[in-house]
């Protein structure tokens, strides 16, 4: 029996070490669908919607260094699958998309679930988006697509017409307007800047007397060369968000986060230092880097055209972070006045002391900064946390201390609501081994994370290690907005859009076979945590937060508390507990005796 172009597609899928495929089946793909039956391997894992099975497919990516396979229907499949692609296309992540399109013959002919599938993906798969048409042009597609993903750290995408699908595969041959295509590979080049480059980048480094280290997600499989230099130029390193799991938070001159949900330590870092480094991040916030002309600066970063993208960088290294790294510390002089990086360990160790106390600050019922403390203190060193946008965010960003072989990720340029849960399904099935954990507002839990927990409850006999905790920041409140309508807009909070509908989670995971534990009151808090990383299986950890605790900045400045008071006082509801909790909560930056 001749083999169909779908099963070819899923061989290729094979070749290319493809073990599952996240999706939705839908009639634009019943030869693709029918393909995974006969198929052994890749899986097919069933989300809940499409969306979800591009955040899957991101999370999975982001958590395993592989290209991450998704695939849609034509028409509403396909148009679903955008926001999941964007979000892979802005943090520079490798997905490949399989999506479904009606019949040749019918194209063009105002036919059912058609759409214009070039134009949809052009942007969002714009490094590589092709239609396979006929057989032959099959491999040669598939490893374009894939070998794009990785070297360009992009999403791309493959078309296949429902027709083409069911095709006989035949494949190309020795002639004229075919393509052949060589065996899948893994793309493997290390690129290092030029020895003039590296002396002017020392350069300016060696003239440095307060240096500042600045990481994100590019410098991952640098740590070790980022400690040497933080040794060598005695410098701080502040870490953007989606470089958080790339430095342990345990050494002492590692500041955390930087930025709106940044912390004090960090944000003095750069108001200080005259010498700025920044290592694999493209870290959108320019006001919370060091003021124009104050430092001087050296960019590392693989891309190129990110280069000085941020900051007017003095010297722009384009190579990969670790050996360009390793063939610049020969060149660096050791700093011996250490009074700088005293300072920034100092800062660094009263930022901890203040968000512990803060999140120790009584609320109603429970202060949401306490969860991720009480979480800090009990997280196995091998975990995964993934965090979704929200309020929740900023106490991911500013409490969770990462240790050990801790990995964390979430939406970070795009920033979307509703990633949470599906990128924690997607790092199930990248570490089957290791025990995950999500981080999610109840905004984003109503928006489609309550659906994703029956993915979890299916699929989780798959994973040796069971334990994946869903913590559910249960506040009835879009927090995060409702904040940037205080402080940004100088606005009150419109209950009619910022207030939620009440919902018991934890009910809700237990309808859908998982453990569900409420939390009500603090002390409740540290043996919710114990009995959930300790379960067999998936929890959910439903625990009703205060929404008048703001995120407020631990640098804010004048006029953005100058706002929020004023939107108080034109009628916001709690208005009186919401500037008591914030005043509680800063009040604890300036404890006698406490830096």
């Amino acid at each position: 029996m001749a083999e169909t172009v779908a099963a070819r597609l899923l061989g290729r899928l094979r070749e290319w070490g493809v073990e599952q495929v996240f999706g939705y089946p839908g009639d634009g793909i019943n030869g693709i669908i029918a393909a995974f039956g006969a198929a052994d391997e890749p899986r097919f894992v069933q989300s809940r919607h499409e969306e979800m099975a591009a955040f899957a497919a991101v999370g999975y990516a982001k958590f395993s260094g592989r290209p991450g396979v998704c695939v849609a229907t034509s028409g509403p499949g396909a148009i679903h699958l955008l926001n999941g692609l964007y979000d892979a296309k802005l943090d520079h992540v490798p997905v490949v998309a399989i999506v479904g399109q009606t019949d040749r013959a019918a194209m063009g002919g105002h036919y059912q679930q058609e759409v214009d599938l070039q134009a949809l993906f052009k942007d969002v798969a714009s490094e590589y988006l092709t239609e396979v048409n006929v057989p032959e042009q099959l491999p040669n597609a598939v490893d374009r697509a894939f070998r794009t993903a990785l070297t360009r750290r992009a999403p791309t995408a493959i078309i296949v017409p429902a027709d083409v699908q069911e095709l006989d595969y035949h494949a190309p041959g020795h002639v004229f307007r075919q393509v052949p295509s060589g065996p899948p590979d893994t793309p493997s080049s290390v690129v290092v800047p030029a020895a003039d480059q590296l002396a002017a980048a020392a350069e300016v480094l060696n003239a440095g007397e307060k240096v500042a280290i600045l990481i994100g997600q590019g410098a991952r499989g640098a740590a070790g060369e980022v400690m040497q230099v933080a040794e060598t130029t005695g410098a701080g390193v502040a870490k953007a968000l989606l470089g958080k799991d790339v430095l342990s938070d345990d050494l002492p001159y590692v500041t955390g986060s930087i930025g709106l949900l940044g912390t004090r330590a960090s944000y003095e870092l750069m108001r200080d230092c005259d010498t700025l480094l920044i290592v694999g991040s493209s870290f959108p916030y320019s006001q919370f880097l060091p003021e124009f002309g104050q430092a001087r600066a050296v960019q590392i970063d693989l891309d190129g055209r990110m280069a000085g993208l941020r900051y007017p960088t003095e010297v722009n290294l384009v190579g990969d972070a670790g050996p360009t790294l390793r063939a610049l510390i020969p060149l660096l002089r050791p700093v011996t006045d250490r009074s700088w990086r005293s300072r920034v360990e100092a800062s660094a160790a009263a930022w901890w002391e203040t968000v512990e106390r803060q999140a120790m600050v009584d609320a109603k019922p429970v202060n949401p900064m306490r969860i991720v403390h009480e979480l800090s203190l009990r997280i196995p060193d091998d975990a995964i946390v993934t965090a979704d946008s929200g309020s929740s965010t900023n106490w991911y960003a500013r409490l969770l201390r990462m240790r050990g072989r801790m990995r964390g990720s979430l939406s970070g340029t795009l920033a979307t609501m509703g990633a949470g849960v599906p990128y924690a399904i997607g790092a199930k099935f990248a570490h089957p081994d290791r025990p995950v954990v999500a981080l999610v507002g109840d905004g984003a839990m109503q928006m489609n994370g309550l659906a994703e927990l029956l993915t979890i409850t299916r699929y989780q006999d798959r994973w040796a290690d069971r334990r994946l905790v869903v913590c559910v920041f249960h506040n009835n409140d879009l927090n995060q907005v409702t904040w940037e309508l205080r402080a940004l807009g100088g606005a009150p909070k419109f209950e009619e859009s910022q207030t939620l509908p009440d919902v018991d989670y934890a009910a809700a995971a237990r309808g859908f076979g998982l453990e569900g534990i409420n939390v009500g009151a603090p002390d409740q808090l540290g043996d919710a945590w114990d009995r959930a990383l300790t379960a067999g299986g998936p929890v959910l950890l439903d625990v009703r937060c205060d929404p008048e605790v703001p995120p407020i900045p631990p640098h804010a400045t004048f006029d953005q508390l100058k706002e929020t008071t004023e939107a108080l006082l034109k009628g916001d509801p709690n208005a009186w507990r919401v500037l008591v909790q914030g005043v509680k909560a800063k009040a604890q930056e300036f404890v006698p005796g406490r830096g």
